[in-house]
């Protein structure tokens, strides 16, 4: 019963909205295939994979039904948390009711809450870029007020994390679409909520085709480790119990 992370899938399996990833490289050649590979030969049914954000290139919940199906028919057990690129998320009210409606009975979902997993409580939100000048960021959004909301969306996530983890004695582990700390930018609200709840790891998404960069790195005692599908070569990536 283990717990493994990967994220980024950027999954379009649905015919007419094909956005393949093979575009972006030749790291991305045949991605589909060798993800669900690799996955079926790591992850058994007992185990759970956390996938924190860029899940599908869908722009609604009904497209995503392809690819959510896809992934609810791998191994194991699924959370998902938000990506920037997912735009098909909804309301877990909605979610819940579509996963009910096509037989989906393997995915639940990381967003404004905490989750008991194995030896681990599991922790997080999507985050928000660490650079207010980061391409990417369209000049209408307010920054600090989506940087805001993150962290007050982490707060709650980390607040149900520490009752958990009082309750089992687990560690809490964090699990974020954006890097906190990237590039000598830091979101210092972010890591003083971490630092405050006692979080020492942190597995983060979003940054592709840097392939050169340490698996880990740590930041004022936390350790933060990319696992983008792409810097893993979509290979779920394994969480080891260290206390």
């Amino acid at each position: 019963m283990a717990v493994f992370v990967i994220s980024d899938l950027h999954l379009s399996t649905l015919s007419s909205t094909d956005k393949s990833m093979e575009v972006f490289g030749r790291r991305w050649d045949g991605y589909m295939t060798r993800l669900k590979n690799n996955w079926e030969h790591l992850v058994g049914e007992n185990d759970t994979v956390i996938i924190p954000g860029d899940i599908s290139w869908a722009l609604s919940l009904g497209e995503a039904k392809s690819d959510l199906t896809f992934i609810d028919s791998l191994p194991g057990k699924k959370i998902l948390g938000k990506g920037n690129h997912d735009f098909w998320w909804s309301t877990m009210k909605k979610h819940k009711a579509f996963f009910a409606e096509c037989g989906i009975k393997t995915i639940s979902f990381l967003f404004n809450n905490a989750h008991r997993v194995e030896d681990f409580v599991i922790a997080g939100t999507r985050g928000w870029f660490v650079d207010e000048g980061a391409s990417g960021v369209p000049d209408e959004v307010d920054f600090e007020k989506v940087a805001r909301r993150e962290c007050m969306r982490l707060e709650i996530s980390l607040k149900e994390a520490r009752e958990l983890s009082l309750e089992s004695g687990c560690e809490i582990i964090c699990f974020m679409h954006f890097p906190p700390v990237w590039n000598g930018s830091v979101v210092t609200p972010l890591i003083d909520l971490l630092t405050e709840y006692g979080v020492k790891r942190v597995y983060y998404g979003h940054i592709h085709g840097n392939y050169t960069v340490p698996r880990s790195f740590t930041h004022e005692g936390i350790e933060m480790s990319l696992v983008s599908a792409d810097y893993l070569d979509f290979t779920p990536r394994f969480i080891e119990k260290r206390r």
